[in-house]
């Protein structure tokens, strides 16, 4: 079984996560084929960044791209290291040797084609490729970044490239939640969600998975697994599910700073774009404008009431639907 294993920036910020991270690719190494493909370190693309724009306002964005993307090959060469510590033969890819070729948008590029001969050379000689995450290569030669989110999109490309069974993505969440729990605590995680509301849920707001990479897996049935770095556990599941399988709503997301927010699921269509605005109405709370699109309700509050909006549509529309079970 081949599986795909991504690691965040704050899976890797320092050598203690670094050895950490390493200890779960033995533990995932025994009886699978692995690739793994990382973030840069902590903050490390936001701290280069911020010294090219030191030294100029408008850095050229060939210039940036070439800088930002030494991140993932510092993280990608130490993270080796310490997988050597362990005895695991491995060796660090950049995106070029790993054969991901993209576009000219440089700053956001998006990957054309993934040539992975070099990837299943490694395999075949028991070794773990290691690549970076967020970059590629255009046609002129170039290393380009993938933009927001590009690790992740990098992973679903090479799982959907190499056909493997599964993409497992290691953050600092133990899995998707039906709200962000910093906002609702009360949230529940998720151990399965349809990729359609998965889809709908981050491209509303929730920061546990970049929208290109759901689109990428759900266009290339590709199964993903959100888990945690630090605290083990099942994680969440991201695939098609059934239709029986599928809850009404799986979740609601948005960002109360603007006044928006969304439920997501199989159930968002105009009947629940009626209820939650008269569930609202009862509780005090005007709904300024009301959205739907495919698998999401989308409505517009005052933003200093939003928060107490989502509280309340949580609860009532979609947390019952698990007490009810």
């Amino acid at each position: 079984m081949l599986i795909v294993q991504k690691f965040g920036g704050s899976s890797l910020a320092d050598a203690e996560r670094l050895r950490h991270a390493a200890a779960l690719c033995l533990e995932r190494r025994r009886g699978h084929e692995l690739v793994v493909v990382v973030s840069a370190m902590g903050d490390t693309t936001d701290g280069l960044s911020e010294r090219a724009h030191e030294l100029l306002p408008d850095p050229p964005l060939r210039e940036l791209d070439a800088l930002v993307t030494t991140g993932e090959q510092q993280a990608a060469a130490l993270l080796v290291m310490a997988m050597r510590e362990l005895g695991l033969e491995a060796v660090s890819l950049t995106g070029w040797q790993a054969g991901i070729l993209t576009d000219r948008n440089y700053g956001s590029s998006e990957i054309r084609f993934i040539a992975p001969d070099r990837i299943r050379a490694e395999l075949s000689r028991g070794r773990i490729p290691v690549v970076t995450g967020f970059q590629g290569v255009c046609a002129a030669g170039d290393i380009t970044s993938l933009g927001r989110g590009g690790s992740d999109t990098t992973a679903v490309a090479l799982a959907a490239a190499l056909e493997a069974e599964l993409c497992e993505i290691y953050t600092d969440v133990d899995g998707v939640y039906t709200a962000d729990p910093r906002l609702l605590p009360e949230a529940r995680r998720l151990d399965a969600v349809d990729c359609r509301d998965m889809l709908a849920l981050a491209r509303a707001g929730a920061q546990v998975l970049h929208p290109r990479s759901v689109e990428l897996a759900a266009a290339n049935h590709v199964p993903l697994r959100l888990l945690s770095s630090f605290t083990g556990g099942p994680g969440t599941v991201v695939r098609r599910l059934s239709d029986e399988a599928r809850p009404r709503f799986a979740g609601i997301a948005g960002r109360p700073e603007q006044g928006r927010l969304t439920l997501a699921g199989a159930g968002a269509d105009a009947a629940a774009l009626a209820e939650s605005t008269v569930l609202l109405a009862g509780a005090g709370l005007r709904v300024q404008a009301g959205s739907l699109e495919e698998n999401a309700v989308t409505l517009t509050l005052p933003p200093e009431r939003t928060l107490e909006a989502m509280k309340l549509l949580h609860r009532e529309m979609v947390l019952r639907q698990y007490t009810a079970l």
